[in-house]
């Protein structure tokens, strides 16, 4: 299965803010977006120091609703897929392999990772399993070759934006979950612009509020 999970979208529809950059990793404004991600359980035994530097390295952290969809976002995976801008924010060929990623050399994700981009590099090799893999096949090829390191356990695509869209319009992601925060950005990236999802063969599932979210699912029809 492909899914996507914890993906927070602002109320008028954005998934990142504009001008993604060292400073900004999210956008201007875009992590007011995972507010709700911050202080759960989930979040707090991970290690994305980039995103969140003040929030990481803290014991406990809140369980719930919130955390329940944040955990369950890591369960049973096998390999993830992510977009060239997820991974970092040189665009173009790659003028050196400096750039190793937002999460320093110990990623959250502990399975291989597979950037889309179009431009080539060796695999990367990190602590603690995570090796990303830099695909210039498209999304069929990247998937074909997440589905194949994952075996019997889900490929997890984790964004950005752009990289989403793509596989919604391939009609090849099977469940997405949206995590809808109460923020208005008012400019960025929209992720649903110009695209019919009930055309697409897509329909709400499940949908829950917490008191910092609404988490809605969309399920692939047939």
């Amino acid at each position: 299965m492909l899914r996507v999970h914890c993906f927070a979208v602002s109320l008028d529809g954005y998934g990142a803010g504009p001008d993604q950059s060292l400073d900004n990793p999210l956008g201007k404004g875009g992590t007011a977006l995972h507010e709700w991600f911050f202080p759960t359980r989930t979040f707090k035994r991970m290690h994305a120091p980039e995103l969140a530097p003040e929030r990481i390295a803290q014991e406990g952290g809140t369980t719930g609703i919130d955390d329940s969809f944040a955990a369950r976002g890591f369960e049973n995976l096998g390999a993830w897929i992510i977009g060239r801008n997820m991974f970092g924010p040189v665009r173009g060929p790659w003028p050196d392999l400096s750039w190793r990623g937002w999460w320093g050399e110990n990623p959250p994700y502990h399975v291989p990772v597979f950037v889309l981009t179009h431009h080539a590099r060796a695999p990367l090799e990190m602590e603690g399993g995570t090796v990303f893999h830099f695909v210039t096949g498209g999304i069929e090829a990247a998937l074909a070759r997440a589905r194949e390191a994952a075996g019997s356990r889900d490929v997890r695509l984790g964004g950005g934006v752009n990289t989403i869209r793509q596989y919604l319009k391939a009609r090849l992601i099977d469940e997405m979950h949206l995590a809808i925060s109460p923020v208005l950005l008012g400019d960025g990236e929209p992720l649903f612009v110009g695209m019919n999802l009930p055309a697409l063969g897509y329909a709400v599932s499940k949908h829950v509020p917490s008191e910092r979210a609404t988490h809605v699912v969309c399920s692939r029809l047939g």
